[in-house]
């Protein structure tokens, strides 16, 4: 077969990159100068009027990156950035018992019994990663980024050798990434809103630790879109039923109609990470045989 001719599909035009190489001529190189290229002055795409466009470009950056990755489908691990890891949590204890403020003493306490969780979402990112490692579409693990449950997530992930994703997010008070995800897959949002909407939009199931404001408002927006139809029905898993009865009155919500009895049925409560991969195999078909679960399930 005849090779292609390579200046049958040279481009026409220089590209972006190169235009943005060429030099500016001393003259308008300045700092004030209007002579840059628009797509390379910080300053004028920084201005309040470009904030569409700023939108725009949070939007397709993760998307890009995430499609040139092969990655299709994702499961998303919501909680606080406070829940420290067990070994952590013991040696505050310690420290805190050497004193004589109790109240320190019981945080300290309330701390360690916490950290299971820590222990847990390690675990559970830990089994995606692995179990899904050989699937046709593998399951990547995305969490916000930073500290606590979040990075419990990204670590179990990078313990099995798997990559794994963190979409982070600039606040005045935190929060620098995690060091267990992937560094091609660690992303940095200024707007909450496509923060959120990149985190749903591949994920094929929600699983929520205990959280602050930041967890609840990611939780019950899931929930909304899904309860409203504007997304599609997923598993939404939360760790720690005792946890999360103490803090939402579920019952009451139906109680006083504000809520419908068959909303509960949104969410399922699981203790263990075992028993959340559980939950997705059965939803899935994740453990089923290939003849089940795979092209030709249509025909059983």
């Amino acid at each position: 077969m005849e090779s292609k001719n390579p200046a049958l599909a040279a481009r026409n035009f220089p590209s972006a990159q190169e235009e943005a190489a060429r030099p500016a001529p001393q003259l308008y190189d300045g700092p004030k100068s209007a002579y840059r290229l628009a797509f390379t002055d910080n300053d004028f795409l920084l201005r309040e009027e470009l904030r569409p466009v700023r939108v725009q470009l949070e939007l397709l950056k993760p998307e890009l990156v995430q499609q040139e990755q092969g990655i299709e489908s994702t499961i998303v691990i919501f909680g606080s950035a406070r829940v420290l890891p067990p070994e952590v949590a013991a040696e505050r204890l310690a420290t805190a018992q050497r004193g004589t403020d109790a109240a320190a003493v019981r945080r300290a306490e309330q701390a360690v019994a916490m950290s299971r969780f820590y222990e847990e979402a390690r675990r559970f990112a830990a089994l995606v990663t692995s179990r899904t490692h050989e699937h046709d579409t593998p399951v990547y693990v995305v969490t916000g980024g930073g500290p606590g449950i979040m990075e419990a997530g990204n670590r179990g992930a990078h313990e099995v050798g798997g990559k794994s994703i963190g979409l982070n997010i600039v606040l005045p008070h935190e929060q620098a990434p995690n060091p267990y995800i992937t560094p091609e897959l660690c992303f940095q949002f200024h707007y909450f809103a496509l923060r959120k909407m990149h985190f749903l939009m591949r994920s094929i199931a929600l699983v929520c630790f205990p959280g602050g404001f930041g967890t609840l408002d990611e939780l019950f927006e899931t929930i909304t879109l899904v309860q409203t139809g504007k997304s599609r029905k997923r598993p939404i898993l939360l760790f720690g039923r005792d946890f999360w009865v103490r803090l939402i009155d579920w019952d009451y919500l139906v109680e006083t109609g504000m809520i419908s009895p068959g909303d509960l049925g949104l969410f399922h409560f699981v203790e263990t990470a075992e028993e959340a991969w559980e939950r997705l195999a059965e939803h899935y078909g994740f453990d089923l045989p290939p003849t089940i679960s795979g092209e030709f399930a249509e025909d059983m």
